[in-house]
């Protein structure tokens, strides 16, 4: 069977946003055929678009998936979502959320269709993903960037393990 590293990106705004972390982790690697490898540090991120809510926490997973095409594990992390309280579609754009999942690589898949856009189509706008990205994989390239040098472009800061950046949207 087929192995792939993908790379997720997980984050919560909810009073008990670190628990909800663990709780998709802990969805995630209960699944046949996904084994956790590594889990960046939790960082807390300011909220981009809508201000006027609380931090997020975010963490970024690297994961190694048998059998799992990137559009079937993208509908499996989406389920996982649902199943821990986040409502799609409800809300202002940008607003709180209980959980966010988002599937950033999966393997060298290039995928831009209705139901799925791999790689993710702003990871290398946010600091909150290239930081906790490039803690567990130094070196990695999204298609021909580097994501450090992503990264490198983007006006923001970190202090301690929070990240302050701005974005346009």
């Amino acid at each position: 069977m087929k192995t792939e590293i993908a790379y997720i990106s997980l984050g919560s705004n909810y009073h008990n946003s670190e628990e909800m972390l663990a709780r998709a982790a802990l969805s995630l690697g209960a699944l046949a055929g996904c084994m956790i490898a590594e889990s960046s540090p939790i960082y807390h991120t300011e909220p981009q678009g809508l201000k006027d809510q609380p931090w997020f926490a975010n963490q970024v997973l690297k994961l190694q998936l048998a059998g799992w095409p990137a559009r079937d594990f993208l509908e499996c992390i989406l389920n996982i979502e649902r199943r821990l309280g986040r409502v799609r579609g409800q809300g202002p754009r940008f607003g709180p959320r209980a959980i966010d999942m988002d599937l950033l690589l999966h393997g060298q898949a290039m995928i831009n269709d209705s139901l799925c856009i791999l790689p993710h189509p702003r990871m290398l706008e946010r600091a909150f993903v290239l930081k906790p990205l490039l803690d567990i994989d130094p070196d990695i390239r999204i298609g021909a960037v580097a994501a450090r040098d992503a990264l490198g472009k983007l006006r923001w800061h970190q202090a301690g393990d929070r990240i302050y950046q701005t974005i346009e949207t």
